[in-house]
């Protein structure tokens, strides 16, 4: 608008003067003050909605948070937590091999609005391994109701990228009188054996780490050419430990590859009727479009969105676009 009224006024400016230089003389009194006066006072034009909460909240960074134990199902949880405990929860679910904190990315553009609730799975970062080597998707969910009930979360936003979003899926549809919305992060209810056994040699390659973390760095970049180095930095800062001879290691069970194996969960998946959106990475192939559209078919309330040219972790490569579908899918009540 004001910009409209500044070009309005010399448009008329100009006009005057081509058609009588006394005029303009004479004008000039009057319309140079209404000029400031449009450029100086009049309030600026505005973004609104999810994008413009996003791009003002990219620069911020996140505040150290809160840690917490608790033990559920004879095991000790590590969690983090972020914002007023007032406010609706918030819960991430991290994917295979991450932690907690690598979601610290993400925080700054929700905690003026939720308590954020991040949490280290089983067999990851600095909570307990399984002596059984129990890694199901399932027994990830028993954790996620032991830790949810401990915290007394309920109206919860769930969000869970790769491994998580699996988590994520199956405890939505179990409890659908705690979850308000889902959020699944390039990840739908199957995982094919190719991928199971692509793990499995991963693990088996790793397994004597790195001589230094920045050797480990080089290698995520490589690999992750998308990510922000911020990003693959809280990686390795969280998810890596010293070995007795010195070497980076993860913080990881290696038995995470016994539950780490084909699976087929639609008939959790198929059940939800909560709200639920799915984030895809175009690059990725995780959700082929025949779960796609078997997804649009079953769950009621889906919303489906690809970011073209985006790999398996779309919020590391591009976090305020894809914090914007997700914001315009929170305020769609």
């Amino acid at each position: 608008m004001r910009t409209r009224v500044t070009a309005h006024l010399l448009s008329w400016l100009t006009a005057r003067d081509s058609a009588s230089p006394l005029a303009s003389v004479a004008t000039a009194p009057i319309l140079l003050p209404l000029l400031l006066l449009a450029l100086l006072v009049w309030p600026t034009r505005t973004e609104a909605g999810p994008q413009a909460a996003a791009k003002a909240t990219r620069a911020k960074a996140a505040p150290a948070p809160a840690d917490g134990f608790v033990t559920v199902n004879g095991l000790r949880l590590h969690y983090v937590e972020w914002g007023d405990r007032a406010k609706p929860p918030l819960v991430f679910i991290h994917g295979l091999d991450r932690v907690a904190r690598t979601v610290e990315h993400l925080v700054p553009y929700f905690i003026d609005r939720y308590r954020i609730v991040a949490y280290d799975m089983r067999g990851h970062g600095d909570s307990g391994w399984d002596p059984q080597g129990r890694y199901l998707v399932e027994d990830h969910v028993g954790d996620v109701e032991g830790l949810v009930a401990a915290l007394g979360l309920r109206n919860i936003t769930i969000w869970g990228n790769s491994t998580g979003g699996r988590v994520a899926q199956v405890f939505t549809a179990l409890h659908p009188e705690l979850v308000a919305r889902l959020v699944s992060e390039d990840v739908g209810p199957e995982r094919p054996r190719q991928i199971s056994d692509a793990y499995a040699r991963r693990v088996k390659e790793e397994e004597n780490g790195w001589a230094t973390e920045d050797e480990l760095l080089a290698r995520l970049r490589k690999a992750n050419a998308g990510s922000a180095e911020a990003v693959l930095q809280a990686y390795v800062r969280y998810g890596t430990k010293r070995r007795e001879d010195g070497r980076v290691v993860w913080k990881r069970d290696p038995n995470l590859v016994k539950g780490f194996v084909a699976t087929d969960l639609w008939r959790f998946v198929g059940t939800i009727k909560t709200p639920a959106l799915y984030i895809l990475g175009g690059r990725s192939t995780i959700v082929p479009p025949e779960t796609q559209e078997q997804l649009k078919k079953t769950l009621p309330n889906v919303r489906i969105v690809t970011m073209p040219g985006l790999g398996h972790f779309p919020s590391d490569e591009q976090p305020a676009a894809f914090v914007a579908i997700v914001d315009a899918f929170l305020e769609n009540r």
